[in-house]
């Protein structure tokens, strides 16, 4: 008996028309067959020619990563797909907004942590903070984990946005 396929987390940038309604279909596509989206940014990339570029984070396996791959190329409005984790070395990062509410040791504990992560205090009151923190989605999980104890009231994530190394051009 043959072993079943691991689940495998991939980036997938998807670049295509900037209009009404691409993005539904997009997402219509995820939806319509099960497959799972973990993080999903978009925002238009070339002003001039109308084109944006939507980032995705999805797991499966490797069957399923290339099929979603090739229905997602099969779309109209798409004009290219490139699985950053397989084609290619690329950067992924991501910023979360973390608010911390806490007094005495453990603000001063926050403090500390957000030096150590290199995160910003954008807002800070006598009984909280909010740090801006920007990474790897395993850096910002750490630090999210790291302040529950501190205090931890809310997190608002961008999800991951990737880009390949090198010159080429997406």
């Amino acid at each position: 008996m043959p072993a079943a396929a691991e689940i495998e987390s991939h980036t997938i940038a998807v670049l295509v028309d900037n209009e009404a309604g691409v993005l539904a279909r997009v997402i219509g596509l995820f939806s319509g067959r099960g497959y799972n989206i973990e993080s999903l940014t978009v925002a238009e990339v070339d002003e001039d020619a109308h084109k944006s570029r939507i980032t995705i984070v999805t797991n499966g396996t490797p069957m399923v990563i290339e099929q979603i791959k090739a229905q997602l190329d099969r779309l109209v409005p798409v004009h290219k797909v490139v699985d950053l984790t397989l084609d290619t070395i690329s950067i992924e990062r991501e910023m979360a907004l973390v608010k911390v509410s806490g007094t005495g040791e453990k603000r001063v504990e926050a403090l500390r942590l957000s030096d150590a992560f290199r995160a910003s205090v954008l807002d800070t009151t006598h009984s909280s903070f909010v740090f801006e923190i920007t990474g790897s989605p395993e850096k910002i999980n750490a630090f999210v984990n790291l302040m529950r104890p501190l205090g931890l009231v809310d997190v608002s994530r961008t999800g991951v946005v990737a880009i390949a190394r090198g010159a080429e051009q997406m």
